[in-house]
């Protein structure tokens, strides 16, 4: 049902719980009270806005940085952003950011002990065309321990970060590759009880998508709110 002002409320199971038992770092950052139900006003399903200016030219190819070529196999992402009716989303910003192609992340704080790629800074930024349709080049990150629990290994994945026309709107999320046998075995991607929304966060090979002798091709569309919603792991 929709809220007057806003959204349809989310299916219960399309989303994790705040506290996982699979997934440590959750114990400490969970709420301890029941989270507070409030009708959509006008500051969730309004803004935010964003310059003309963006993104620069270039944020959409990561493997170009630095004067330099980055090192794996180069791969191309690309989809649409929907709404909870299936309509195209224009105009929104989508950010990514993820581990080189020898799983390691360009950030002080990550002391894997797999080499950086100085021509590769792992992050980029696009806004959707007027049919709601973005599309990275990139390479694709490789898998790296966690020390979540033992040889615990996270699966390759891609973080998203889209804003969509609203506050309410705001997602956070992970594009997994289809195949993966570290799937099975990932607290964080089944953190996510129903079954049919963990397989909304693997993306498709897309042959059609692919560059002949050049970089693989994967479609992952996004769908904000509804009961088709895109998860929210992590």
């Amino acid at each position: 049902m929709n809220s007057p002002n806003g959204y349809r409320r989310e299916s219960s199971g399309g989303h994790p719980p705040y506290d996982n038992p699979a997934y440590a770092s959750t114990h400490k950052r969970a709420p301890r009270n029941a989270p507070v139900r409030l009708e959509h006003t006008l500051s969730e399903i309004t803004g935010p806005r964003f310059a003309g200016d963006l993104p620069a030219p270039g944020e959409d190819d990561l493997t170009h940085f630095d004067g330099g070529e980055a090192l794996g196999e180069r791969i191309i992402v690309t989809g649409r952003v929907l709404d909870e009716d299936g309509r195209a989303i224009p105009h929104t910003v989508i950010e990514i950011w993820q581990a080189n192609a020898a799983g390691r992340y360009a950030h002080a704080e990550d002391r894997h002990e797999a080499p950086l790629d100085p021509y590769f800074a792992g992050i980029g930024r696009v806004i959707t065309d007027t049919q709601g349709a973005y599309r990275f080049m990139t390479v694709k990150p490789g898998a790296y321990p966690w020390r979540n629990h033992h040889n615990a290994w996270r699966p390759n994945h891609i973080h998203f970060s889209l804003f969509g026309p609203s506050f309410a709107t705001r997602l956070i999320t992970q594009m997994y590759f289809p195949g993966d046998p570290l799937l099975d075995l990932d607290p964080i991607f089944n953190s996510v009880p129903d079954r049919s929304a963990r397989e909304r966060l693997i993306a498709k090979f897309d042959i059609e998508v692919t560059i002949p002798e050049y970089a693989l091709g994967y479609r992952f569309d996004f769908v904000i709110r509804g009961r088709e919603a895109t998860p929210t792991p992590g």
